[in-house]
């Protein structure tokens, strides 16, 4: 080995022994202070109490306090930016959903790129979506929609919480691939949503399974299908998407911690290995369960495979639809 190879070999193993200190550094001394986690929703919602459950045990975990500071706006764009534009030490968290999947490319003015501004932490639950119909329509199937829709295009009309919810992307994504045309009535929230569902006043639409099922056992809806890869355990007899024949209607939500890109592996890592540990939790599992949603906990890897195909997937949707919030 020549002189300036050995220089070279010296130098090398310098910077690479540098890195490994950074990163020992950066997980022992994580965390010194404390730690916010901001929703971009407002209190009350799915992700607002996923963050209140998980943020007093991770609290306990680290020996920081952790915070959970609401941020909402333009769809979850407002407090999702702040986030991606914060510094990237761990220190501020995002409790995010597939919403801002969606919502990051309904907004043309939105900043921030939801695949390549923020590091996977982890999944932290899923909540399923039931399609359902009002028993006035006779429909009692997705193929019996699907016939009435394509016989009569704008005859069916269909609801949600508002544009770009995940109601309507879930009816949007049905739409497109069933090749059928229904009439989008949104609404200002939930509520107006489901009152006119349950009163025929509109004739389809997907509402949370918890929710739906207790109103198809009492015969106020038919459940026609629901939008997860499997049947759901709460609704054990109602088929999948995939089952009656309509491919690659999976709309499952799903809520997830990220933070800055760019934040130090070591630091992902003792956040993903905390958080996983408080969502195996009988107790959390059990709180989060009641609240209609599905305790789960995935690796960074693992979630950045689902945003990495969920994003181009609602994209696909949202432009053939020609789809904007603005």
């Amino acid at each position: 080995m020549t002189k300036i190879q050995r220089r070279a070999w010296a130098f090398w193993a310098v910077a690479l022994m540098g890195l490994l200190h950074l990163g020992a550094s950066a997980q022992s001394s994580y965390p010194s202070q404390n730690i916010k986690i901001i929703v971009p929703f407002t209190p009350g919602t799915g992700m607002d109490t996923i963050a209140r459950v998980v943020a007093p045990r991770l609290s306990e975990r680290l020996g920081q306090s952790v915070v959970v500071q609401n941020q909402p706006g333009a769809s979850g764009n407002i407090g999702a930016d702040a986030v991606a534009k914060s510094t990237p030490d761990g220190y501020t968290i995002l409790m995010g959903a597939n919403t801002m999947l969606m919502a990051s490319q309904m907004y043309k003015n939105a900043t921030f790129d939801p695949v390549k501004d923020f590091a996977s932490v982890s999944m932290a639950a899923y909540g399923s979506l039931m399609l359902v119909a009002h028993p006035k329509t006779g429909i009692k199937s997705v193929a019996e929609l699907v016939k009435q829709a394509q016989a009569r295009p704008g005859s069916i009309n269909f609801g949600s919480p508002g544009v770009g919810t995940p109601h309507h992307m879930a009816m949007e994504l049905f739409k497109l691939e069933s090749n059928t045309f229904m009439l989008h009535v949104p609404y200002r929230g939930s509520a107006g949503y489901t009152q006119d569902l349950l009163g025929g006043e509109l004739n389809v639409g997907f509402l949370p399974v918890h929710v739906a099922q207790g109103l198809v056992k009492t015969g106020r809806l038919n459940a026609l299908a629901v939008g997860s890869p499997k049947r759901h355990p709460v609704a054990p007899d109602v088929p999948t998407f995939e089952e009656v024949g309509v491919k690659r209607v999976e709309v499952d939500l799903w809520y997830a911690f990220f933070v800055p890109a760019k934040t130090p592996q070591a630091v992902v890592t003792r956040l993903n290995t905390e958080m996983a540990a408080i969502l195996r939790l009988n107790e959390v599992k059990e709180i989060l369960g009641k609240a209609g949603m599905d305790a789960v906990a995935s690796s960074p890897t693992e979630l950045s495979a689902v945003v990495a195909k969920d994003y181009p997937r609602w994209g696909t949707v949202i432009r053939s639809k020609q789809i904007s919030a603005d």
